[in-house]
């Protein structure tokens, strides 16, 4: 997909929710809906989708998307506590919410991924002021190594409903993580410091700042927004890992991680929206590569529906398991008659 579509998806709701702090008004109730609803009508038109492009990187637009996060946070706390009320205030938290859960995740994601050192501490930083810092060791040392088997926390069994995955995703990535990088730091024999000092530091430190500057319901409307981010993190590895499990070789080691052991989305300014998240087997395929380069592999599992309408599915587990089981079902059936993956 072009690099155009991708800025135009990001930093539009950015531009929305400034103005709406600005003004007020319908400015702020149409941020959230940039983010939360505009997909549902630029999805379906698929003349307007931009062809893929010339394979760039982005590191510009993930930079520039980077700093954002960490530029609006305070903004959200300011407006948020003296700039916005009423409905508009529960705009501005739907808003800032879904920015940083739909927009700033990603980005964070992609930046903890990036080789280069400062887009790396780019992306570490987002995920502290989301409070949320321990993920970048649990998503790159436990997440990709063990996805798709009971030894990652964020690949969600089948039957299990979302609001039981959150408590124990969130619990277990955190010590997952920690155990890793303990292990990296014995054998580095001290040469190499836990970076969890730095994420627990670094989230107790924001805490006191957001209550020293904004009082006590500054930081009520910090932990309220971090929150929400964080559960949107999971909510998107619970939809893009259901049910899906890697075999034993027999030699008793786990299959090498393929493009069948993630599900995909289709829908291109959903995905725009979430830098190619939807692509999730290429991802995992290949964790290095570039947002704009990811494609959907043959034969790989597609939800069948954008991921965003997937996500608000999976918020009522009975209806999101009526959906979903059956396709794990089909997926089973075609991998031991060696076809394709359901669709």
């Amino acid at each position: 997909m072009r690099l155009y579509a991708f800025a135009i998806a990001t930093l539009l709701p950015a531009a929305l929710l400034v103005a709406g702090v600005v003004w007020g008004g319908v400015w702020i109730w149409l941020a959230p809906l940039s983010v939360g609803a505009f997909w549902l009508a630029m999805d379906p038109l698929t003349a307007l989708a931009p062809r893929e492009g010339a394979f760039p990187a982005g590191d510009g637009l993930l930079a520039l998307t980077g700093t954002l996060q960490l530029v609006l946070m305070p903004v959200a706390l300011w407006a948020l506590t003296g700039r916005l009320h009423g409905a508009d205030w529960l705009a501005g938290v739907i808003g800032f919410g879904l920015y940083f859960g739909q927009v700033g995740n990603p980005a964070a994601h992609e930046l903890i991924h990036r080789a280069d050192r400062w887009l790396m501490r780019l992306g570490v930083a987002v995920y502290v002021t989301f409070l949320f810092g321990h993920h970048v060791s649990a998503h790159r040392l436990v997440h990709h190594v063990h996805v798709a088997t009971p030894d990652d926390p964020n690949s969600a069994r089948r039957g299990q409903g979302y609001w039981r995955f959150l408590p124990r995703a969130w619990i277990g990535s955190f010590r997952a993580g920690l155990a890793a990088e303990r292990a990296l730091s014995a054998r580095a024999q001290g040469r190499r410091r836990n970076p969890y000092a730095l994420y627990l530091g670094g989230a107790l430190g924001l805490i006191a700042l957001a209550l020293a500057l904004f009082g006590p319901k500054g930081l009520a409307v910090y932990l309220l927004l971090a929150s929400h981010v964080q559960a949107q993190l999971l909510l998107s590895d619970y939809v893009q890992h259901y049910g899906l499990r890697r075999s034993r070789t027999s030699e008793g080691r786990y299959e090498p991680v393929g493009a069948g052991h993630s599900w995909n989305a289709a829908g291109w300014y959903s995905s725009a929206v979430t830098l190619n998240a939807p692509r999730h087997s290429d991802h995992h395929a290949h964790p290095a590569r570039p947002y704009p380069q990811l494609i959907l592999p043959d034969g790989a599992p597609m939800l069948p529906a954008p991921l965003p309408a997937m996500a608000v599915l999976a918020l009522v587990p009975p209806l999101w398991r009526r959906v979903m089981d059956p396709r794990l079902v089909r997926l089973a059936a075609g991998r031991a008659a060696g076809g394709l993956a359901a669709t």
